[in-house]
């Protein structure tokens, strides 16, 4: 009888592998063990459901860095999983920066629908897209990608202090050209 560590040893063989059918096997085993963890921390049963996609995708993206010796399957997924929960709580700070920074831009609503919102992201979208080319590059990684400035930094080849002025400039930038072009309370 296969005890559940052999389970994991052989699961975790197949991945270094590349074999698909582990990454089914990993996912049947263990992906309550990783949603437990997100909605504990997350409390949200959507973001968690979205940790434990990225969890996998990440394990079999990054399955040539697993290393049996060092910790077995089950441990692995819940570094990915610890990883990915930290960058869900980093996205939604930044989510509530932007918010925070942009204020809510004021459409009468006093009849609130659904085309009010949809007019709300479509007038911010707007705005971003007359920032020049390389700040709105930047800002949308960091807003809409959810990128940290460290990894736009790499990704764009740019210095961290760079990307940070360029996120602060163009928020400040996208406030003033809400309150000027839209009458927004800001």
């Amino acid at each position: 009888m296969a005890t559940a560590t052999d389970d994991a040893t052989d699961i975790g063989r197949r991945l270094l592998a590349g074999d698909e059918r582990a990454l089914a096997d990993a996912y049947r085993e263990w992906s309550s063990l990783v949603y437990s963890l997100a909605m504990r921390s997350l409390g949200d049963t959507s973001d968690a459901e979205d940790v434990t996609q990225k969890v996998f995708v990440k394990a079999w993206q990054g399955r040539a860095g697993f290393d049996p010796a060092r910790a077995a399957v089950p441990a692995w997924l819940v570094g990915i999983t610890r990883n990915t929960i930290a960058d869900t709580h980093a996205a939604r700070a930044r989510q509530r920066a932007l918010a925070d920074q942009l204020g809510a831009v004021t459409i009468d609503d006093s009849h609130p629908s659904p085309e009010a919102g949809i007019a709300e992201r479509l007038l911010i979208a707007d705005e971003i897209a007359k920032l020049d080319p390389e700040p709105q590059t930047v800002v949308r990684l960091a807003f809409f990608d959810d990128l940290t400035h460290t990894q736009i930094a790499d990704r764009l080849d740019m210095p961290i202090g760079t990307v940070k002025s360029h996120i602060k400039r163009s928020l400040a930038r996208l406030r003033s050209r809400l309150e000027v072009s839209h009458g927004a309370a800001l």
